[in-house]
């Protein structure tokens, strides 16, 4: 996960193609290798609107980032560590997965986008009947399977799927289910395809996926039910130093104040655990069916049917929630939704139509055409005993002839020979000669073009390129980091130490309180609270005079709290006793202070992920002094002055 987030640090400083600069103004040095104000400027635009630090925003001041980034790129690669092992495997296997977005045909794939969407959008609600087959069936179990699901097709038109699913369902080599509701990408896109081209109400003919044969009959189709923006309060099961009541009779406790009129807003602030959304009155993020890692949560969600609804309380894996529905959208629009719909096309069954476009489109780049005399010469040295996985190449295989070439690439006979030894060991059944040839053919010719394309994929995608170097220059400096300071922090004990020592003013508790809040939509129930509470009364107590005939006045939280505690109020008196009767989020409060902890240091123990975090900057800061005094950096006081003119422009 360290890794990832420095990733994305580190892309603040992407470098560019040298080709793409060496005509640019050198904005200066590091030991006269030039840094190029063309990728200056690129790389500023390119983050100004994610800099957080406005001082970053100003060129000087983030040019010495960014100087300070290409000293720690220099120290790298002075270190040889772009020559470790793992280093280069790591980038070639980022290369290559990086390299399945960019090998691809734009027009098919945005043709099965828009397909996408449309499906996504509409749910089918469909059962069907599976005969199973084995990956590689005889032909003979293909005609079976076909002529057997025309029956069934036939029996469920007459009978009605039911009684058919009752009778020939074996759960071993006969499905028959009901599938509910499902839209685009829950299905192989084979059956995808043949439920939504099959109209309501009607059964499909049979049709082949990789499980087999089947029919599917469509009983209904809708629209997908879109977006839910809600609100909850959540107590959790593990929650320290909040209540003494378990969290099934807290969250009851607060669905009866909701159920008596007081706010959800105001109670969501009060007693929510999620701290996050509790600030916000308990809002969620708006999130679509699937979406949520709780599908106890998801369902009650989706059941709300009016804005303004609330559900009772419910369990989940993270423990007791009420929820209220603020917002119902529809789907998404399809721009909107365009990036991860592209993304599931290119993961999904559907990339093998966009891998053969893709091949089509790169044998017009290359000129390539079919070289018939090459085929049927394979033809005529293929026999039986590649069935058998015994066949060998003859002894006056004509090995140099050229089969064909891709680009610079030269391939010969020996290569698609080769490579036809190879796959005996997989073939599965027999088929004519001629058409394993050239089935074997297509494949071979379909991985060297997009292996070739792949390799040369930075020679003629700029894109590709820019972001290539990127993560180059991210594992550079990630294994520098780990190596140089991350790693030297983590094992130097004494110095950690010593830096705890040496700065103990940042590691201090501040001021908290062991005390007992109360809580109320009435001051009349809260006097009466406040009263009990100077008496010694305890919470338990209070509570059963206060909460009669099922109704829920006083809600307690008790523990050691801090001055920002949900609880407390902002211009709250640390003070021991009772207190006077404040009003927040919608409620009176009193709390009773049974003790005031002073601000008191924080033992190394207590703190020790916070000061060796503290002590891994230190060091950095250091390291990057360290690194001015190593190399020499000369900045072009002219280029700079150039460079804000045209970024101030």
């Amino acid at each position: 996960m360290l890794r990832i987030y420095f990733f994305l640090a580190i892309c603040f400083f992407s470098s560019t193609l040298q080709a793409q600069t060496s005509q640019s103004d050198v904005l200066f040095t590091v030991d006269d290798s030039p840094i190029y104000s063309k990728e200056f400027i690129r790389v500023f635009k390119k983050n100004l609107d994610l800099v957080k630090d406005e001082s970053q925003k100003d060129v000087d001041e983030y040019l010495k980032l960014f100087i300070d980034y290409k000293l720690k790129l220099k120290e790298a690669q002075a270190l040889g560590l772009d020559n470790k092992q793992s280093y280069q495997r790591e980038l070639e296997g980022y290369k290559k997965q990086l390299a399945k977005n960019y090998l691809t045909n734009n027009k098919v794939t945005s043709e099965l986008v828009e397909e996408a969407y449309e499906r996504v959008t509409n749910e089918i609600k469909a059962s069907h009947i599976l005969i199973k087959l084995s990956p590689n069936p005889k032909p003979d179990d293909t005609l079976f399977a076909y002529n057997e699901l025309i029956k069934l097709r036939e029996r469920v038109v007459n009978e009605g799927f039911e009684s058919v699913k009752n009778d020939v369902h074996n759960g071993k080599t006969i499905f028959a289910e009901d599938l509910g509701y499902f839209s685009g990408f829950k299905m192989v896109y084979d059956f995808e395809n043949a439920a939504y081209n099959t109209p309501v109400g009607e059964i499909s003919m049979p049709f082949k996926t990789r499980f087999g044969y089947h029919i599917v009959k469509v009983d209904d189709k809708r629209a997908s039910r879109g977006e839910r923006t809600v609100a909850h309060i959540m107590i959790s099961n593990n929650k320290e130093n909040t209540t003494q009541e378990n969290a099934e009779t807290r969250i009851n406790a607060i669905y009866q104040k909701l159920q008596q009129g007081e706010d959800f807003e105001a109670l969501a602030k009060q007693f929510s655990n999620d701290v996050s959304s509790a600030k916000k009155g308990g809002l969620l993020p708006a999130f679509e069916g699937g979406q949520l890692s709780s599908q106890e949560f998801e369902d009650v969600a989706f059941s709300l049917q009016k804005e303004g609804d609330v559900s009772e309380p419910f369990q989940t894996q993270f423990g007791w929630h009420i929820v209220k529905l603020y917002k119902i959208s529809p789907m998404g629009s399809f721009s909107d939704m365009k990036p991860q719909l592209e993304a599931k096309v290119k993961r999904d069954s559907r990339s093998q139509l966009i891998n053969e476009a893709l091949v089509n489109k790169l044998k017009q780049d290359y000129n390539i055409t079919p070289n018939n005399d090459a085929l049927a010469y394979f033809e005529s040295i293929l026999n039986e005993d590649y069935f058998k996985r015994t066949w060998q190449l003859p002894k006056d295989f004509k090995s140099e002839e050229n089969l064909v070439s891709i680009g610079d690439l030269q391939l010969t006979y020996s290569d698609f020979g080769e490579y036809l030894i190879k796959t005996q060991r997989r073939q599965s059944g027999k088929k004519p000669i001629d058409v394993l040839v050239k089935e074997h053919y297509k494949v071979f010719l379909s991985n060297h073009l997009i292996e070739y394309r792949e390799a040369h994929l930075e020679d003629v995608n700029e894109e590709y390129a820019n972001i290539i170097t990127e993560y180059r220059d991210g594992l550079l400096l990630f294994d520098l980091m780990e190596t140089k300071i991350w790693n030297a922090a983590k094992n130097d004990t004494v110095g950690l130490k010593a830096f705890y020592k040496k700065n103990k003013e940042n590691y201090f508790w501040n001021t908290r309180v062991d005390a007992v809040v109360a809580s109320s939509a009435k001051k009349s129930v809260i006097k009466k609270a406040s009263k009990m509470l100077a008496k010694g009364t305890s919470p338990e107590t209070i509570k059963n005079t206060i909460n009669k005939d099922g109704k829920v006045n006083v809600i307690f939280t008790s523990g050691i709290l801090e001055r920002d505690h949900q609880s407390l109020p902002e211009d709250f008196n640390f003070q021991k006793g009772v207190s006077k009767i404040y009003h927040k989020n919608d409620a009176f409060l009193v709390i009773d202070v049974k003790e005031v902890l002073p601000k008191t240091l924080k033992q190394f123990d207590e703190v020790e992920g916070i000061v060796l975090t503290d002590f891994q900057n230190y060091k950095e800061r250091e390291f990057v002094k360290q690194l001015h005094l190593k190399y020499n950096v000369v900045v072009n006081k002219a280029v700079l002055s150039k460079v804000k003119s045209q970024i101030n422009q």
